[in-house]
């Protein structure tokens, strides 16, 4: 037998909250507000302002940059290393 009563566990008295991750600015944790603007990046990214998103998506232009130019470093390093290892090799005389 089908019932026609349903629970709704939501209080009739109160608004919906934001979700929890459109709390916050991503980048400066401003409060975000009920019936302001959010900018949204890379979808699911919060910001309070235009401002804030653009300087996000200039750190993120940046990040690859910069771990490109770490990687290059390191393969020089490693590689200057091993030829003043190779430098280093004595041969003796028997």
């Amino acid at each position: 037998m089908a019932s026609a009563f349903f629970f709704d566990a939501e209080p009739v008295c109160e608004l919906p909250s934001l979700p929890p991750t459109l709390d916050a600015c991503a980048l400066c944790a401003k409060p975000l507000g009920r019936d302001c603007d959010i900018f949204m990046y890379r979808g699911d990214a919060p910001f309070c302002s235009e401002e804030c998103r653009g300087e996000q998506m200039q750190l993120d232009a940046i990040r690859p940059r910069r771990a490109t130019a770490r990687r290059q470093q390191q393969q020089y390093s490693s590689r200057t290393e091993s030829r003043h290892r190779e430098s280093r090799k004595v041969s003796v005389a028997t």
